[in-house]
C-alpha cells in the first residue's frame, strides 16, 4: 500500500518488566521472545511490505540502538518524552508535509502477533476505511474480562466495509464486574493503541482540539530537512502538552462520529508485564521442587525454586526479582523504590 507509512512509538521503559527492561535498554529493544529479534524488530518485520516506509519515533537516548536494529528505517529522535501525540503527531506532520495524501499508522514497539495474515488483513481494511476521513483504530478481540486494557464500544456496521464500524465511546480500564459485562456484550474491543488515519486529517483534528500543539509541531515538521531542526525543536517541543493520543483525539473525535474500528480477531498478546511475559516466553531452565512457575535469566546463574506455587523469577547480573503472576503489574514500583535508596545504576 503505497499510501501507507508507518509509525512506531517507541519508548518508555517497561518498569513491569524490571530488572530486564531498563531506562537504558528498555522492553522493545529485547528479544524477549526468543526469536533471535527484537520487539522492535518484529514489529518492524510486520510492517515490511505492507506499508511505504517505517518511521520509528524513539528517545534521543535510543536513537542509535533503534538505528542499528532497523537500519532502513528512519528514526525520528524526540528531545523528551511528551506521551503518544507528540510522537506520533510530529511523524505525521513530517510525513505530511512530504506526501500531503499520505495515510500513516500507529503500532506500538512492544506487541506480539503470530499471525501476521490477520494482521495484515486488519490493516487493510483499516487503510481503506481511513481513505474516507475516518479516524481507524484496530480493536482487539476480547478473550477474557481483563482489567487491564481500556475498552472500545463499537457501534453500527460501515456500509461497503467488511468488518468495520462506528465507535460509539472508548472506556478507561474497568473493574472485574464491568469487563464481564463488556465480553458478554459482544460489542466491545480490547483498545490496542493501533490508529491508522490521513495524516492530514489527523492534522486537522489537532488543529481543532490542540491548536498550541498543531502549530508547533507544523514549524518542527518545516524546519525538519533543514539545518534549522535543532533551533525549532528547542524552541517549539518543550511547549507541547504531554497527552495520550486517545485522549487527544480518539475520545473527542469518537463524540462526533468521526472514529472507525476494525475488529482484529488476530493472535496478540501485549508485553506488559511478567504474567504476559510467561504466557508467550519459554522458561528459562531451572530446577523445581513442589514448586511451579516462570524463570526469565540473562545470566548462566541456576535457579531453584522450593514450595512455591505461580512464582516469577528474573535474574540479571546486578538484580533478582521474585514475584507471582496475580502480582505481576506491581513491579512497576520497583525501579522507584531503589531510586528512593539512591540506586540509580538499577534504573
Amino acid at each position: 500500500m503505497d499510501e501507507l507509512h508507518a509509525i512506531i512509538p517507541a519508548g518508555g521503559a517497561g518498569t513491569r518488566l524490571w530488572p530486564l527492561s531498563r531506562a537504558g535498554h528498555p522492553k522493545f529493544l529485547l528479544d524477549l521472545t526468543g526469536t533471535g529479534r527484537s520487539l522492535l524488530q518484529q514489529t518492524a518485520d510486520r510492517l515490511d511490505g505492507l506499508a511505504a516506509g517505517v518511521h520509528v519515533v524513539t528517545g534521543r537516548a535510543h536513537e542509535s540502538a533503534v538505528a542499528e536494529q532497523l537500519p532502513d528505517v528512519e528514526v525520528l529522535a524526540e528531545p523528551s518524552p511528551r506521551d503518544s501525540m507528540p510522537a506520533i503527531g510530529l511523524a505525521a506532520a513530517i510525513i505530511a508535509r512530504r506526501d500531503p495524501d499520505a495515510i500513516i499508522g500507529s503500532f506500538a514497539a512492544d506487541h506480539v502477533i503470530d499471525d501476521i495474515a490477520g494482521f495484515t488483513a486488519a490493516v487493510r481494511e483499516a487503510v481503506r476505511v481511513a481513505e474516507t476521513g475516518k479516524v481507524v483504530t484496530i480493536g482487539l478481540t476480547p478473550l477474557t474480562p481483563s482489567t487491564a486494557f481500556g475498552y472500545i464500544d463499537g457501534g453500527d456496521r460501515l456500509d461497503a466495509f467488511a468488518t468495520a464500524r462506528s465507535v460509539n465511546r472508548f472506556v478507561e480500564k474497568p473493574d472485574l464486574e464491568t469487563a464481564r459485562g463488556y465480553l458478554a456484550a459482544g460489542t466491545y474491543s480490547w483498545n490496542a493503541g493501533m490508529f491508522v488515519v490521513r495524516a492530514s486529517v489527523l492534522l486537522e483534528h489537532l488543529a481543532r482540539l490542540q491548536p498550541t500543539m498543531h502549530a508547533g509541531l507544523l514549524a518542527i515538521a518545516e524546519a525538519w530537512d533543514t539545518p534549522g531542526r535543532e533551533a525549532a525543536l528547542a524552541e517549539h517541543w518543550p511547549r507541547l502538552t504531554s497527552i495520550a493520543i486517545d485522549h487527544a483525539i480518539a475520545e473527542p473525535v469518537s463524540l462526533d462520529g468521526g472514529v472507525a474500528v476494525v475488529p482484529g480477531a488476530f493472535d496478540w498478546t501485549d508485553l506488559g508485564d511478567f504474567a504476559a511475559l510467561a504466557a508467550k516466553s519459554p522458561s528459562a531452565d531451572a530446577v523445581w521442587v513442589d514448586a511451579a512457575g516462570f524463570v526469565a535469566s540473562t545470566t548462566e546463574q541456576t535457579v531453584s525454586v522450593v514450595g512455591l506455587d505461580d512464582v516469577i523469577v528474573a535474574v540479571t547480573p546486578d538484580a533478582v526479582l521474585v514475584t507471582t503472576r496475580a502480582a505481576a503489574q506491581d513491579v512497576k514500583a520497583v525501579p522507584g523504590r531503589w531510586r528512593e535508596r539512591g540506586r540509580t545504576d538499577l534504573l
